[in-house]
């Protein structure tokens, strides 16, 4: 049995363009290369033929995997969230204690996550730590340099 991922409409939207992508312009290219390939002659001394064929095996699998994610997908009705505690979708504002830097991230899945965007996955240690947390209570994150602290100082949509 498969996962079922959350995402936002914009997520989703993403994966499906990926899904298009794939099924109406990779493919037909690949099969394109495969029957230039055989047009080449004997298949079995063809390296460009076995090129092409693994590459699309790979591509096949690829969009088999996306299919699955895309069918156990669930889209998450923002205006339903609560803002009391970190949940995925919410936007948390938190306090390094160690060195009083502030930070705010949203908490997306891991398909979602992107630093740039300050997006961060509820898989992620950090995620793993706020998850569940309430305005004013103090995730303890294990990092790589030991244990951080995050108060956090604000939930919101």
């Amino acid at each position: 049995m498969s996962q079922v991922n959350y995402y936002t409409e914009e997520g989703l939207k993403k994966l499906n363009d990926e899904l298009d992508q794939l099924k109406n312009i990779e493919r037909p290219k690949i099969s394109a290369q495969i029957a230039e390939a055989r047009e080449k002659g004997d298949l079995s001394e063809n390296a460009e033929y076995d090129a092409a064929k693994e590459a699309q095996g790979l591509l096949e699998l690829k969009i088999s995997k996306l299919e699955t994610v895309i069918a156990n997908a669930r889209i998450i009705d923002e205006s339903q969230l609560d803002t009391s505690k970190a949940l995925i979708l919410s936007k948390v504002k938190i306090k390094n204690q160690a060195n009083g830097m502030v930070m705010e991230y949203t908490l997306v899945s891991e398909k979602e996550a992107n630093l740039k965007e300050k997006k961060i996955s509820v898989d992620s240690p950090i995620g793993k730590g706020l998850l569940g947390k309430s305005v004013g209570e103090v995730a303890e994150v294990q990092a790589p340099t030991g244990m951080v602290k995050f108060e956090i100082l604000d939930i919101s949509r």
